[in-house]
């Protein structure tokens, strides 16, 4: 957008001023109040992974039009799978700091920039704010990166795993914490010596882990990414959380007195609805706080643990969320039917189309057939 144009996060209503029943927004105000009305405020912060390329062919002839349209040639900005040099970072800081210094313009609470494990991958985190304004924050910083890229002559995709050789997956990992409106506390601050959470904190932790499945359709549209030894635990159970584990569901921070103490739910991906994702958090979580459930042990060695694997799919997530009971009843059925729907509709779109791979495959039997 140029130095002339506004930009507005709005509701939707209908004529006669009603809410749209099936704004992602509306619903997680109504889920925050839902929240406020016990006194407390959600807190989170961003950890947003992301690839950036150099647009090399954008495709915008006619005949690539389609629906969807024909994607972009694009090469890397850098070879991945290579923490401990710095010259991947030089290789990709003429766009990185483009986009920071517009980032920062438009007020979001940038934190810090990265080069992350794969290729042409990088990483912004933002400090922690309150209610509405980090999904609002997400919403803006993923509209913000494109049209920044795009302009300067790179390509932007928060796709959690594109299309192309080689490269790692993305994810969204939410950290969370809720507070008290009145004194400002963390309630999920541990006071007694050895423990990580308080009592508030385990609860809430063992609700969020109790609609693990469910939660899988609402805030990760690429199950693909869901492999072993990638920094993500793929399965339910007692490896889904631990204490400082990149391999596992949900990270424990903090300690006695520690008012940074979070949780960091580690399986979301960016490009998910920041409304519906923070939403699930607090429903499930407050569940927990209600109905007392303790999260079990934490796991030293996650990717060694057995437990059940989450959806591998987004048919079955999808599948896990339409039939949830907690979730039907805390969205919503006319929601959940709703959501379902649009899903299904999408996945139905992806099966029509023949992959490369399926092309292969049908090439490779029907000359078996002839033989």
């Amino acid at each position: 957008m140029g130095p002339e144009s506004g930009w507005l996060l709005c509701d939707i209503h209908f004529a006669d001023g009603r809410p749209v029943p099936f704004a992602t927004r509306h619903l997680y105000r109504q889920v925050l109040d839902q929240l406020g009305s016990r006194g407390y405020d959600f807190v989170a912060g961003l950890e947003v992974e992301f690839h950036i390329f150099k647009l090399e062919d954008a495709k915008m002839s006619p005949e690539h039009a389609g629906q969807p349209g024909e994607p972009p040639s694009v090469s890397l900005l850098s070879h991945g799978y290579q923490y401990l040099t710095e010259q991947r970072y030089d290789q990709m800081e003429p766009v990185l700091e483009i986009i920071r210094r517009d980032v920062l313009a438009l007020d979001l609470p940038l934190r810090s920039v990265e080069v992350e494990f794969g290729p042409s991958q990088c990483e912004f985190t933002f400090a922690p704010t309150k209610g509405l304004s980090p999904a609002d924050n997400m919403v803006l910083f993923r509209s913000a990166v494109k049209q920044i890229a795009r302009r300067h002559g790179y390509h932007a995709t928060f796709m959690c795993r594109p299309k192309l050789p080689n490269v790692f997956a993305s994810g969204w990992h939410l950290h969370q914490s809720i507070v008290s409106r009145g004194s400002g506390e963390n309630a999920f601050m541990a006071k007694a010596d050895g423990e990580i959470l308080s009592a508030f904190g385990r609860h809430y932790l063992g609700g969020l882990l109790q609609t693990r499945a469910g939660l899988g359709g609402v805030h990760d549209a690429d199950h693909q990414r869901l492999q072993a030894l990638s920094f993500l635990f793929t399965g339910t159970g007692p490896g889904d959380l631990g204490r400082d584990n990149r391999g596992v569901m949900i990270r424990m921070l903090g300690g006695p007195d520690d008012p940074a103490t979070r949780l960091e739910n580690r399986i979301g991906e960016p490009a998910a609805n920041p409304y519906l994702y923070m939403a699930s958090q607090i429903l499930s979580g407050l569940d927990g706080v209600d109905r007392k459930l303790e999260p079990g042990p934490s796991a030293d060695t996650p990717y060694e643990t057995k437990a059940a694997l989450l959806p591998k799919t987004l048919r079955e997530a999808v599948f896990a969320l339409q039939e949830d009971p907690f979730f039907r009843e805390a969205l919503g059925t006319e929601f959940v039917d709703y959501y379902v729907h649009i899903k299904n509709a999408e996945i139905e779109r992806f099966q029509a189309e023949v992959s490369d791979w399926n092309s292969a495959n049908i090439s490779r039997c029907l000359t078996q057939l002839h033989r």
